[in-house]
């Protein structure tokens, strides 16, 4: 094995060793994931910077240098990293493995996975225990159908954040871009809302996250409807039609793409109402002519997808790779 491999080959391996491997709970219990240590700082900035009682221009530009610091501290780690890779005769495995740690394919299937399974095994009650780990709206709120739904939801968008979005930036920017994006997408998942306590402190780290997401989330949708071609229980011209004609229709301007390719691709209703927990949320049906009483088989459907999507992922970078190295 050379010492360098072409960034396509490693990032096949990396996830290859996502989809082995994923996020061991055993293994975080013990040490923290790198998201986790990301997520550090911020809490800290966020305590000591965003109080109350300070003028919101002052609040803003606080959150400005939270998400510089953050973000800048994150790229210049993915540039020592790749500076100590380069050259030596295992960079390449090296490299492969913290691009694995940072995808979060497996991990993502597995969660939704677990709310099918408790919804079969454990009814509601269960469904609403699991689908709690990964999605921020109350679970009391949802029944059977609305737990699915949720499931297939955050199947559908973190799709985007947490597969495509960070393998784009990889491949462009390499193990800085990597850190900086999984930086950005912490900062937004920590102080990016809409609350009095972050609308002006988390306002410049939301926007940044929609301009990272912006050509990833597209991305996503496009690929989720190449993989209805290849899902026996997809429709791909209905999915490429839903996502063109309500994409735009969610509130974020990133998330509706691979979400109104999912709705399309298998033939449901997603969004709606929804409650969290400062109170109810009134959202817009996407897929709206489609049934919406989903049943856990739909999650199944919806893994299926979401499996073929990450393989043809996989596939590209493989056959990329292989063709730069021969």
């Amino acid at each position: 094995m050379p010492q360098t491999l072409p960034i396509a080959l490693i990032l096949a391996l990396a996830m290859l060793f996502d989809a082995l491997v994923g996020d061991p709970r055993w293994f975080y219990r013990i040490v923290p994931h790198p998201v986790v240590l990301i997520g550090k700082p911020i809490g800290f900035l966020d305590r000591r910077l965003n109080r109350e009682g300070r003028p919101e221009t002052d609040r803003m530009i606080r959150g400005a240098v939270t998400v510089v610091f953050v973000v800048g501290s994150a790229a210049c780690i993915g540039w020592a990293l790749a500076a100590l890779f380069e050259g030596h005769a295992w960079g390449w495995a090296a490299e492969a493995l913290v691009v694995g740690i940072f995808l979060a394919a497996r991990s993502l299937h597995d969660h939704v996975r677990r709310v099918g399974k408790a919804l079969r095994s454990d009814g509601l009650e269960g469904g609403r225990r699991e689908i709690a780990h990964i999605v921020s709206r109350d679970p009391r709120s949802l029944d059977r159908h609305g737990v699915v739904r949720s499931g297939i939801e955050s199947l559908s968008e973190n799709f985007s954040d947490g597969v495509i979005a960070p393998i784009c930036f990889y491949l462009v920017f390499g193990l800085p871009g990597l850190l900086a994006y999984k930086a950005i997408n912490t900062l937004d998942s920590m102080i990016g809302y809409k609350t009095d306590r972050h609308r002006a402190f988390g306002f410049v780290a939301a926007r940044l996250d929609d301009i990272a997401n912006w050509v990833p989330a597209r991305i996503s949708g496009l690929l989720v409807c190449l993989a209805a071609c290849f899902t026996p229980t997809a429709y791909p011209v209905q999915a490429v039609r839903t996502m063109l004609r309500e994409a735009k229709k969610h509130k974020s301007p990133n998330a509706g793409w691979p979400e109104a390719a999912f709705a399309g691709a298998m033939g449901v209703a997603l969004g709606g109402p929804r409650t969290y927990p400062g109170g109810q949320v009134v959202g817009v049906w996407i897929g709206e002519d489609f049934p919406a009483r989903l049943e856990p088989r739909d999650i199944d459907r919806a893994r299926a997808l979401y499996i073929v999507a990450n393989l043809l992922v996989w596939f590209a970078a493989l056959m990329g790779g292989l063709a730069v190295l021969l």
